[in-house]
């Protein structure tokens, strides 16, 4: 296979100097809503990298790394508008595209040797990005999607780094561990605990015990790491079968009352349900909670249900989890709510579902939702949403949101590392 990983440098932030060319050679991030003083850093320019803003940074921490740091508002219709406009130009060269992201997509172009070889291909679409869109990308091409996507990370921006079946030793085995695509912050500690802190290491070490030490994972990232990646890109419009339905929230400052968290928490869980209707996959036995620390940590758990697809069921699920098994003791930063285990409307039976209890709760959801698709999602809403005005007219399923405001900590909450019911 010939594989391309083609990725816009600094995506958003180029996108705003391309609208605004006064922006050119400043330092530039673009963030949430800077009025409400909630926002944070989605994207950097080269020079506001170089002065240590990072993606994650609030505002005041980003300026006060870089005091001349120009702040613009996210404009994601924008940011589609332009990553369109970039597979239409991967579209010149092969159907096989298959997007990692707003500004990353992969690219099969095994069969596409009329217009040269990977390299040359992968310079073709460096030149006419470049060309057409006034913005650059780094393209990497390999022999897996993996390789390809870490070749494109080695040299920024504006390049084109091939890693073949020759040089991937040379080039992939020295970086560390966590370049690896998939490997996490809490995976790359795991590993590091027994003395693998690079991709050379990870795929030096026998895969039976990576599998005992991390499960069908650790498998995995094992044939990740020797270049035996043989998963297809797969090609516009094709999708593989859904198992997992989740929704996630990234907020504005601190969640510091565990009464936010519940209350969030269903607003995901309404997003959840929702979609898992529509996608018709029945009834889910299985809910998984994310959950990120004020620290970035990142944490996730996961239970057994009874099969359902009930917006409150899910969320009681979801909630009794953080309740059991969140014990940091810091601030919450996002949360997530998942759900997996679909009966594609195949069950059995049960004396809970027999007695009808469960069907007289989903005809009150779908009604619910009848609802709001004529008359706006804000147009009914649960009792605890209306404790947070910001949470109110918020539809995860059909908005992309950038975060969410709780408010600041006020006289009578609860200070930072409890986490007990008001």
């Amino acid at each position: 296979m010939v594989i391309l990983h083609s990725d816009f440098n600094n995506f958003y932030a180029s996108v705003e100097r391309k609208l605004f060319p006064e922006l050119a050679g400043k330092p530039v991030a673009v963030c949430g809503d800077p009025e409400l003083r909630h926002g944070i850093v989605l994207a950097k320019s080269e020079e506001a990298k170089a002065r240590g803003v990072k993606t994650g940074d609030v505002i005041w921490e980003a300026k006060r790394k870089c005091p001349g740091l120009i702040v613009r508002p996210a404009r994601f219709s924008e940011y589609a508008r332009y990553s369109r406009a970039g597979r239409e130009i991967y579209a010149r060269f092969t159907d096989q595209i298959e997007p990692f992201g707003m500004d990353e997509c992969w690219l099969d172009v095994t069969r596409s040797s009329v217009f040269g070889s990977g390299e040359e291909i992968a310079e073709r679409i460096r030149a006419a990005v470049k060309a057409e869109l006034g913005l650059t990308v780094s393209v990497g091409v390999s022999f897996n999607k993996v390789f390809a996507k870490l070749a494109s990370d080695l040299k920024k921006p504006d390049a084109v780094t091939v890693v073949d079946r020759q040089n991937f030793r040379e080039k992939i085995f020295p970086l560390p561990v966590t370049d690896l695509l998939y490997v996490g912050r809490a995976t790359a500690q795991r590993l590091q605990k027994v003395g693998i802190a690079t991709i050379g290491a990870l795929a030096a070490a026998d895969p039976r015990f990576l599998s005992d030490y991390l499960g069908k994972w650790g498998a995995t990232l094992s044939a990740y790491a020797r270049g035996e990646d043989a998963s297809p890109v797969r090609a516009a419009g094709e999708r593989e079968p859904l198992k997992q339905v989740g929704n996630s929230l990234t907020y504005f400052e601190d969640i510091y009352r565990i009464r936010d968290v519940k209350r969030l928490i269903y607003v995901l869980s309404e997003s959840v349900a929702s979609r898992q209707r529509a996608a018709g996959l029945g009834k889910a036995d299985t809910v998984h909670l994310w959950v990120r620390d004020k620290e970035m940590q990142n944490y996730s758990w996961q239970k057994k249900v009874r099969p359902t697809a009930l917006c409150g069921e899910i969320a009681e699920a979801a909630f009794s989890l953080f309740r059991e098994r969140y014990t940091a003791r810091r601030a919450v930063r996002g949360l997530g709510v998942t759900v997996s285990g679909f009966d594609h409307g195949v069950e059995q039976l049960s004396f809970e579902s027999l007695g009808g209890g469960y069907d007289k709760k989903a005809r009150a959801e779908e009604a619910v939702e009848r609802i709001r698709q004529k008359h706006g999602y804000a147009s009914l809403q649960r009792g605890i949403v209306f404790e947070d005005r910001a949470a109110l007219g918020l539809d995860v399923r059909h908005e992309r949101p950038a975060g969410l405001s709780v408010g600041e900590p006020a006289a009578g909450d609860l200070p930072e590392g409890d986490t007990k019911d008001e």
